[in-house]
């Protein structure tokens, strides 16, 4: 058999294994299947495989190949599972190995993230205290070779994939930078790079914890504890889960356990194909008090959402910012062969008070259900459950956490939005720290902006006047400092920058004295329960 042939018969076992795995799904969700059934999907499969073979024998073009994987990978299954819903997923090698990667929150390299610019591959930001960190490579460095091969040509995922490798192994980088006459070479060591879900954790007022959340992996819980009981004396925190798409529910439900009281429930699965399942604090706060302001917004999906739920269920935390995405369902990730994944919803979760937070996604295209939701999300829209907290307080299902308060992102404008698609700031660190550095009081002065604009006027492709510059002066401010601080200072210090000065986090923050007043309304709750079970007991 021609490789061709075994590659385009590797990808119909595909096809079929993907079939099998949702076969038998959907056979214990309707129990016994009849003959007729099973003779239906059986007549479907050998219809695939005629049209498939049709197409292979008559297409215009050879099918074979990667036009063969694509067909399967990003056609027929792809196509299948939408049937379905709009998250069951099929990964093929490369996602797969990708979605992994996220989930253990590690990989093997050098510690940079990489971004493909007008055909150069730029470093966006080395990770602190990894290999090209420590190397001194800074943002803006453009990578001209890996190994004394030129990367002219080459994407940022394949030179992703020269710079990953075995830990130990050496690899050398070499890097055009601004203001030096010819290439710098660095040989790194690759090593373990840990990839944090936490991405920001600092005491931002005197007391009062701040925690950005990026995403639920294998590590999240442990980084979410560490990061809160690293804060002294703490009086109050925020738990920022802007833009998390999700992730590990075993990981949401840990985050919940340290923060909620013993015994009480963090969420319910429920499913056709498997039993009921129902997650309680197995080891509780341990009495520790302390209000909460989560911060959420239109991108806090899944796991991010279940913490938001179960929280503001038990009126442990204060949700404010905008309603988030709405997703309810649960997927379980089947391993088939060749290293490959199927993603498919097995369970709808529940929050504590009942709620099922999944947007209706029938009859909805793909593109209006992830970026156009925005009517279907209002409290009190048509068809959303209302249900209530622990004191009663009023919670809408069926369309997202809806916020107890509301917090309005920032509006961008046409300039804004110009300047961030340009990278302007980020090209401009690099030019403005070519000859010199900066300490960590950097400010940004009238000096600093005349740099900036004498820079801009160089650059054809960001045609800007100063009247624009004035009427976002704030706003370019904080960018360039932003930039400039990450660029000498290292990413953590530059997200910092950005989260003192967010409004949607300083209004988050006015809020803690409501949570405050959320959290002695749970504690009184918890005590009203205590004592009706002891009654109980006695009377019996």
């Amino acid at each position: 058999m021609t490789p061709p042939a075994r590659r385009a018969l590797f990808s119909l076992i595909i096809f079929f294994a993907v079939c099998a795995v949702a076969g038998t799904f959907l056979q214990r969700r309707v129990g016994a299947q009849s003959s007729q059934d099973e003779s239906q999907i059986r007549d479907s499969l050998k219809s695939f495989t005629d049209v498939y073979a049709i197409v292979e024998q008559n297409y215009a073009e050879p099918i074979s190949g990667d036009r063969a994987d694509t067909a399967i990978y990003d056609g027929a299954i792809p196509g299948m599972l939408r049937v379905l819903d709009p998250h069951s997923n099929f990964y093929d090698p490369k996602a797969y190995a990708k979605m992994r990667e996220d989930q253990r929150g590690h990989y093997y390299g050098v510690g940079m993230v990489i971004q493909q610019q007008n055909n150069k591959v730029y470093v966006i930001t080395p990770y602190e205290g990894t290999p090209s960190f420590r190397a001194g490579i800074r943002p803006g460095d453009v990578i001209a070779a890996i190994d004394g091969k030129s990367t002219d040509g080459m994407t940022s995922d394949v030179v992703a994939k020269n710079l990953k490798g075995p830990k130990g192994t050496h690899v050398q980088v070499s890097v055009v930078r601004d203001g030096q006459t010819k290439p710098l070479t660095f040989d790194l060591v690759r090593d373990e790079i840990p990839h944090p879900s936490v991405d920001l954790k600092y005491e931002i007022k005197p007391g009062v914890g701040y925690v950005h959340l990026t995403q639920f992996q294998e590590t999240t819980a442990q980084e979410v504890n560490q990061a809160i009981d690293s804060f002294p004396n703490l009086k109050g925190l925020v738990l920022d889960l802007r833009g998390n798409p999700g992730g590990l529910l075993s990981q949401a439900v840990e985050v919940c356990d340290h923060l909620l009281a013993k015994g009480q429930t963090i969420v319910s699965q429920r499913g056709r194909a498997y039993p009921d399942q129902n997650y309680t604090a197995t080891h509780g706060n341990g009495g520790k008090q302390f209000p909460i302001v989560v911060l959420v917004n239109r991108n806090t999906a899944s796991a991010a959402e279940i913490v938001s739920g179960a929280l503001q269920d038990h009126d442990r935390a204060l949700i404010v910012g905008e309603t988030t995405f709405g997703k309810g369902l649960v997927q379980t990730v089947y391993n088939l062969s060749e290293n490959t994944g199927l993603a498919l919803t097995t369970y709808h979760y529940y929050t504590p008070s009942g709620r099922l937070i999944q947007r209706n996604y029938s009859g909805v295209s793909l593109y209006d259900y992830y970026y156009n939701h925005a009517g279907a999300t209002a409290p009190g829209s048509a068809n959303r459950e209302v249900k209530m907290t622990d004191s009663g307080r009023t919670v809408y299902g069926g369309g997202g956490i809806t916020p107890d308060e509301k917090i309005e992102p920032p509006k961008h404008n046409r300039f804004q939005d110009d300047l961030v698609y340009k990278a302007a700031f980020f090209h401009f660190a690099a030019h403005y720290l070519s000859n010199r550095t900066v300490d960590r009081n950097f400010q940004v002065d009238d000096a600093v902006l005349s740099d900036f604009k004498q820079w801009l006027a160089t650059q054809d492709d960001i045609p800007v006047s100063d009247k624009q510059i004035d009427e976002n002066l704030d706003w370019v401010k904080v960018n360039l400092k932003e930039n400039i601080i990450t660029s000498q200072f290292g990413q953590q210090q530059g997200l910092r920058v950005m989260a003192d000065w967010d409004p949607m986090i300083q209004k988050a923050l006015s809020y803690l004295p409501e949570a405050q007043a959320l959290e002695d309304t749970a504690h009184k709750v918890l005590a009203q329960k205590a004592e009706a079970r002891a009654s109980g007991a006695t009377n019996q």
